[in-house]
């Protein structure tokens, strides 16, 4: 039975925490009151809702294939329950996993249950420089292949060419939906697609420069029962909804104000966050970084940081930050699982020390990070409020006293992303 006070119309799985949080962000723009949860809801976490958009948030990102298809199978099912009827896989708009998957191999198994024969697959972001073209996938004027993202610790990204990348993750047939169909409109994306499909095309990388093609585009897919992409492609899946007149007409971005203490953790290694970590330090704010290996060496490194967080009255950033050389070093004496993981558990107990502190509001950047202190932090489930930077809303936790969060991916966010972000918590709603 569906609890919801407003049955749900769009069910998203998301591969990581940022991600998640990323569409949750562009739904709620368009008008959709929006939950995020962390990992597959609990009845009692879900009951009495008023959604019209559920995203929940998974970690299959990285994990071996068959662990990834089997939780987004349970999410699907999950939001299938719900009576969701649309369903969005969304991964990142750099469209990275690892080389095996996972990707083309979620898009398949969803494809499957939701007994259908085609999708799109879409990473174009254009308000954060991400666009596709002739199936090429671009950051900013780079190719994804030398835009930094080929020396990623985790997930290099060293092809461009997102049909080649795409078809190595499936069994199925993997099409191109090229720009100057897209540019026509949204009748002749149609009638592409339906030619795509009588070819034997199971997957089609769409192009799109803008977020007048992303619009093109969810006004084309109204009607198939299952999108993948990055958080762009959900830009114009509100306004399907409202058209069909399923929409309430009310703020849907709304959020209390949280009063509490405030911190900055920064555990990505990506350009962005390097960039503003860098802007925290040459303002003279106070900052800690977190030295794996002396939390390998088995160093008092949490105490130390709680201690100095405590210790300063200005807000503090507590960062393990570092270069893709920096990184690559820690990882060959550590191990990659090892330096990742002992990190992130690190997080995880900082932010558990520092709300029994008082601390409140908590701005978090990189997916793996934020994934660690929220399930630190005990949130299951988020409401998702105004946006702060282009895929990066504020947002509220259910916990019985209310936490307010900002996730941020580790690539999203302009150089003073930080402080923007802990003006806008203090703040609630905008």
């Amino acid at each position: 039975m569906n609890t919801f006070t407003a049955r749900p119309l769009l069910g998203c799985i998301a591969d990581d925490f940022t991600g998640a949080t990323d569409l949750a962000n562009m739904l709620v723009r368009g008008g959709m009151r929006t939950v995020q949860s962390i990992g597959i809801p609990s009845a009692d976490v879900t009951t009495g809702l008023d959604a019209d958009a559920i995203v929940i948030a998974l970690k299959s990102r990285t994990i071996p294939v068959s662990e990834a298809v089997e939780q987004s199978l349970a999410a699907l099912a999950w939001l299938r329950e719900q009576g969701c009827e649309q369903i969005f896989f969304k991964y990142c708009s750099t469209f990275d996993s690892t080389a095996a998957g996972n990707i083309g191999q979620v898009s398949e198994a969803l494809l499957a249950a939701l007994d259908s024969d085609f999708t799109l697959a879409c990473p174009a972001f254009p308000e954060n420089g991400r666009t596709v073209f002739r199936g090429h996938l671009f950051v900013q004027d780079q190719l994804l292949s030398e835009s930094g993202m080929q020396h990623h610790p985790l997930t290099p990204m060293t092809d461009a060419n997102l049909v080649r990348v795409l078809q190595s993750q499936t069994g199925l047939n993997v099409g191109l939906l090229r720009y100057d169909t897209v540019s026509q409109g949204v009748d002749q994306v149609r009638a592409r697609i339906a030619e795509l499909r009588a070819q034997g095309i199971g997957m089609a990388i769409a192009d799109a420069l803008s977020d007048k093609d992303l619009y093109t585009l969810g006004a084309a897919c109204a009607d198939l029962p299952l999108l993948t992409g990055g958080s762009g492609l959900a830009l114009g899946l509100p306004e399907n909804f409202r058209r069909a007149g399923k929409l309430r007409d009310f703020d849907a971005s709304k959020l209390p104000a949280v009063l509490g203490g405030e911190v900055v953790l920064a555990g990505s290694a990506s350009v962005a966050t390097n960039g503003q970590v860098a802007a925290w330090l040459e303002a003279g704010r106070p900052a800690l970084r977190i030295d794996p290996l002396a939390l390998a060496a088995g160093e008092p490194v949490v105490s130390q940081a709680l201690a100095f967080a405590r210790n300063n009255e200005q807000t503090v950033l507590i960062y393990a930050t570092s270069s893709p050389e920096e990184v690559k070093v820690v990882q060959h004496q550590l191990g990659v699982e090892q330096s990742g993981s002992l990190v992130e558990n690190s997080f995880g107990e900082i932010a558990q020390g520092l709300r029994q502190s008082g601390v409140r509001r908590f701005v978090i950047a990189g997916g793996e990070t934020s994934g660690a202190v929220v399930q630190a932090l005990g949130v299951q489930l988020l409401q998702i409020g105004a946006q702060i930077d282009p895929g990066v809303p504020a947002t509220v936790s259910n916990t019985d006293e209310p936490l307010a969060l900002a996730l941020k991916s580790g690539n999203f966010g302009s150089r003073d992303f930080f402080s923007k972000a802990l003006t806008q918590l203090a703040g609630g709603a905008q």
